[in-house]
């Protein structure tokens, strides 16, 4: 008779267990069936998130950018050039063709960031026998006037920033190409005005003192 509360137990257990199964059972035929019954719906999604990425790359398409494997070489020169100092300048260029009463129908206006390099220096190929002399021990120097050999535009950091054309009008194809043009000029002038050339004439001046002084010219005077 005491063996009967253990049996009861038992009994409890394996009915919970089988129980237990039969819930998980039904529970996975029910995840069974929702999941046929919304993989159309999923297969449906897919297909619509697919044909929505090929209408956004006919719409957008990645641009093919393919160079002629023609090189056709025009000038070949050597240099001599002393480069001594590069500013780093940026300007916001506005270009704009047609702005009368009809700029709204037919007027095109665009703001382009420029973002350019301006290298000045001095020519060496320009420093004849006669602009060196010794008098005394003393190495006179005359040396050409700095100038500048680079001012373009930095492609990467250049950017237009804001087009607005007219409602009958797709805008000159030129435009852009002229606020390229207009930015190149404006950062040399820049340059200058904020005194490259001096700052590359007294930076060449330093640099050949120091040049000629190891050559064994302990005195070097530059002249105007």
């Amino acid at each position: 008779m005491k063996l009967r509360p253990i049996w009861g137990i038992v009994v409890v257990v394996v009915a919970l267990g089988i129980l237990a199964w039969a819930g998980w059972a039904v529970v996975e035929s029910v995840r069974k069936t929702v999941s046929q019954a919304l993989e159309p719906v999923n297969q449906v999604s897919d297909s619509v998130e697919t044909q929505m990425t090929q209408v956004a790359e006919v719409l957008h398409p990645t641009p093919t950018v393919v160079p002629d494997p023609i090189t056709i070489v025009h000038d070949v020169r050597s240099l001599a050039r002393l480069e001594t100092v590069q500013y780093t300048i940026e300007k916001v260029v506005t270009a704009e063709q047609g702005q009368n009463v009809f700029a709204p129908l037919f007027g095109d206006k665009l703001l382009f960031v420029a973002h350019g390099v301006v290298i000045a220096g001095v020519d060496l190929r320009k420093l004849g026998p006669d602009d060196l002399r010794v008098e005394n021990g003393v190495l006179y120097v005359t040396l050409p006037p700095a100038e500048v050999f680079v001012a373009t535009l930095d492609n990467d950091k250049s950017y237009v920033y804001d087009r607005d054309t007219g409602l009958l009008t797709k805008g000159d194809v030129n435009l852009e190409t002229a606020a390229r043009r207009a930015a190149e000029q404006a950062i040399e002038e820049a340059a200058i005005e904020d005194g490259i050339l001096d700052t590359a004439q007294q930076n060449a001046e330093n640099y050949l003192e120091r040049l000629f002084r190891s050559l064994g010219y302990p005195d070097v005077i530059f002249e105007k």
